[in-house]
């Protein structure tokens, strides 16, 4: 059920909760939506990174029975931060950074488990898109133990680009595929290092795949095809912090 308080309907509302720098995390618009005002919205939601979907008004009329006008946002639990101001930060702290891009997971409950690795491991950061993707929600935070109060994820327009970003910052890109190369083990991850796990049925698409520096894969005794996408990330995740000297007394 979503509470009244993490939501704006109207379109005056959400126009002025943009305006304002509120943190939302998505927008659904009704399909037909035709007004002057709706399209002041549309120009406002274009220069931001706020996700927006299309959607019947009947999910709308599911989601409040208040005179939503057509538009409903939700308000993100955090703060979303840019890789671009991520990443000086991390080097200005002296660390050699350790980042998590997930590349189209959709499951909210493997993204809550996935932060929960992360926040446990110290990994520094981690990366998600703006559309087609998980965002952080309540059941997110749930799963993630709370974990997503406190590390950093960026929301990104364009991953492509961020990850072209982090091979000029100097981070080596570790790709994890079905495709790859050789054993997860056999990768260095002792670099600034950025892991990209794919969606389980689809895996990381083919143009990001070309950016990576190395493809590795987790080896597969039984029957089933693939791990969990939140089993695997912790997988390849302790092997870096394992290679970092993490586990030494």
């Amino acid at each position: 059920m979503i509470e009244r308080n993490e939501m704006i309907f109207g379109i005056r509302a959400v126009i002025e909760a943009i305006q304002s720098g509120k943190e939302i995390d998505k927008v659904l618009i009704k399909k037909d939506i035709q007004s002057e005002l709706s399209k002041e919205l549309m120009a406002e939601l274009k220069q931001t990174f706020i996700p927006v979907q299309r959607v019947p008004v009947e999910k709308l009329n599911r989601i409040t029975r208040k005179n939503h006008q057509g538009v409903v946002a939700f308000i993100s639990p955090i703060t979303y931060q840019r890789t671009e101001d991520l990443v000086p930060f991390l080097f200005e702290q002296g660390k050699i950074p350790l980042l998590l891009l997930l590349d189209g997971i959709t499951d909210v409950r493997n993204f809550g488990a996935i932060a929960r690795t992360c926040e446990c491991a110290g990994v520094d950061g981690i990366i998600i898109p703006s559309k087609n993707s998980v965002s952080v929600n309540a059941d997110a935070i749930k799963t993630s133990a709370g974990a997503l109060h406190t590390i950093p994820v960026c929301r990104e327009s364009n991953l492509l680009q961020t990850i072209k970003y982090l091979k000029a910052s100097g981070f080596k890109i570790v790709a994890a595929t079905e495709k790859g190369d050789y054993d997860y083990t056999k990768a260095n991850y002792t670099d600034p290092t950025c892991i990209i796990m794919g969606a389980e049925d689809t895996g990381v698409p083919y143009d990001h795949l070309a950016q990576c520096d190395e493809w590795v894969k987790i080896p597969l005794l039984g029957k089933i095809a693939s791990l969990n996408v939140s089993v695997a990330a912790g997988v390849l995740i302790y092997e870096a912090i394992k290679q970092r000297g993490a586990f030494t007394e």
